[in-house]
């Protein structure tokens, strides 16, 4: 009896000995075929879909990331000049102002076509100076600011330091151009508004409003 569960363990000894290499090997791929998939285009920088604000239009003076796939020598930042025009090696100048960073990008990619197979490129805008308004007359800081999305009259005025001694509070008025190039008048009572009455008169500026405190 003792020598037959001797050998009873001495063939499972050899059975554990002789499965161990084949369940290593089927324990890897049933692993292999657990792990996730990776695809090649979504770790390409080129298949990246790329975002567009369609409504922002370059203008002068604005900056702009400009980005060509394995170009190292065409990716850089470029002003937007006063003639609004850019300058870019193998493209030379090309009008920015006035496009979307869409319509740029395209501009860009048919010019490079002559040089490059299959030319990715990326436009965006690094710094907005083009959106500007201006605040003139009685204020402590008359001049120039740049608008973002949010600036109201009141945020304009504060800006520009806000109303001098002698201001005439419930004469100011914004000077807006129109699509059509008309120019229109729009007023702005503080002291009503200080007051609660005509908090609509409080709008949001527009790129190239001007602010006239009398």
């Amino acid at each position: 009896m003792r020598l037959s569960f001797l050998q009873a363990l001495f063939m499972g000894v050899l059975i554990v000995l002789a499965l161990g290499p084949r369940a290593g090997r089927a324990q890897a791929a049933a692993d292999d075929s657990a792990a996730p998939i990776t695809s090649n285009a979504q770790s390409d920088p080129a298949s990246t879909n790329k975002a567009h604000d369609d409504s922002f239009v370059i203008g002068n003076d604005d900056v702009l990331a400009i980005s060509v796939w394995k170009e190292s020598e065409l990716t850089k930042s470029v002003p937007v000049r006063s003639d609004g025009k850019i300058s870019l090696p193998l493209v030379g100048e090309i009008q920015a102002a006035g496009r979307t960073p869409l319509q740029l990008e395209n501009e860009i990619i048919g010019k490079l076509k002559n040089f490059i197979t299959t030319p990715e490129v990326t436009v965006i805008v690094e710094k907005v100076n083009s959106r500007k308004y201006n605040v003139l007359g009685e204020v402590s800081k008359p001049g120039s600011y740049l608008l973002t999305t949010s600036t109201t009259v009141m945020d304009a005025i504060a800006a520009a330091g806000g109303f001098r001694d002698f201001a005439k509070k419930s004469g100011v008025y914004i000077l807006r151009k129109g699509p059509d190039g008309k120019e229109a008048h729009l007023k702005f009572n503080y002291k009503d508004f200080v007051k609660g009455k005509g908090s609509a008169q409080n709008i949001k500026l527009e790129p190239n409003d001007t602010i006239i405190v009398p």
